[in-house]
This record gives structure tokens, C-alpha cells and sequence, in this order.
């Protein structure tokens, strides 16, 4: 064995537990802001927490790219199919994305996480509607993965709804339990 492939398989060993040992938080802290979205034309595609799922979902959404920000969602999320979900999205022209913080628990080898969410959509006409809600994702430990397809960090429901105040003063709200 080469010295570089001992190093490699010793670090390769030691990185879970290094990052088992850092709290939560600061792994969350190397995260962008929430309220600093990507720039339009900067592809984005991070299923490594719920957050990033979500911002990664807009990602797609303003740049027009439906079948990316379509299989976010797990197959069991309730999505329309693919050609009424870019339907939906024909007439958005941008969107800007705000989260709060979000709250997991465990079931059966799955982690649910909810992440409020509000989200100021403006339309190719230049209208701006504000939608309050929650997006829950569902990680299912890969270690109890064993048969194809390999399901990442995907989203299992949305709820979105009209909100009545400006982007600015809107929180995203997520029910107990996730529900």
C-alpha cells in the first residue's frame, strides 16, 4: 500500500467522527444566509441539509430549470406531475427566499426536517406575491439503504399559502409535529 493510499484511508476513517464530534451549529454556520440567495446564473445543487435542499429548489425555480426543482420532491410528497408543475411556475419571473430555523425528528431510520419558509414570488408581469409555509424533508439513513435506487435528502411535503404581510415582516411557520 502506498503511503498516499494510507493517508488517504486513514483520513477517509476519521472524517465522520470529526464531524460527529462538532456541534450542530458549527457545521450550520458555514452556511450562506438565508436571506442571500445565489446569484440567477450560479447553479446550485446541495442536498446536504434541509436547508440547502430548499434554497437549491429556488435555485432551480429562477433559472427556469422545472425538472431539476421537480425532483427535489419525493415521489409520496403529493407533486402534480412534471409538465403541470412547470405550468405552475410559467408566469413567475423570480423569486427571493427567506428560512427559519428548522426543527428535526426521528422515525424508523428517517430524519424529518421541517424548515419554515417564506418566499416573495414576482411575476413576468411585475406583480410580487408573498407565500408563508413549510417545506418538510425527509433523509433516510443511508446505512439503511441496501437495494437501488439510492434515495438522497429529498422533500416530502410543502405547504405554501398566501401571506398578508410584506417579505420582509413574514416568518415561515411549520406546524408541530410537521403536519
Amino acid at each position: 500500500m502506498t503511503i498516499r493510499r494510507s493517508v488517504f484511508l486513514t483520513l477517509a476513517a476519521l472524517a465522520p467522527l470529526a464531524l460527529q464530534a462538532l456541534p450542530a451549529r458549527a457545521i450550520d454556520q458555514t452556511l450562506p444566509s438565508a436571506e442571500e440567495p445565489a446569484a440567477e446564473d450560479d447553479y446550485m445543487d446541495d442536498r446536504s441539509t434541509p436547508e440547502q435542499l430548499v434554497r437549491s429548489l429556488y435555485n432551480a425555480i429562477n433559472r427556469h430549470e422545472y425538472l431539476r426543482a421537480w425532483s427535489y420532491f419525493s415521489e409520496d410528497s403529493g407533486r402534480p406531475d412534471f409538465e403541470t408543475f412547470a405550468k405552475g411556475y410559467e408566469t413567475t419571473g423570480g423569486v427571493r427566499l427567506k428560512l427559519g430555523e428548522p426543527t428535526s425528528d426521528g422515525a424508523a431510520g428517517s430524519i424529518y426536517t421541517s424548515v419554515p419558509t417564506v418566499i416573495e414570488a414576482t411575476g413576468t408581469d411585475g406583480a410580487v406575491r408573498v407565500f408563508t409555509g413549510c417545506y418538510v424533508t425527509r433523509f433516510v439513513q443511508p446505512a439503511n439503504q441496501a437495494t437501488p435506487p439510492f434515495v438522497p435528502l429529498q422533500i416530502d411535503k410543502s405547504t405554501l399559502r398566501p401571506a398578508r404581510t410584506k417579505f420582509d415582516e413574514t416568518s415561515g411557520d411549520c406546524p408541530a409535529g410537521g403536519e
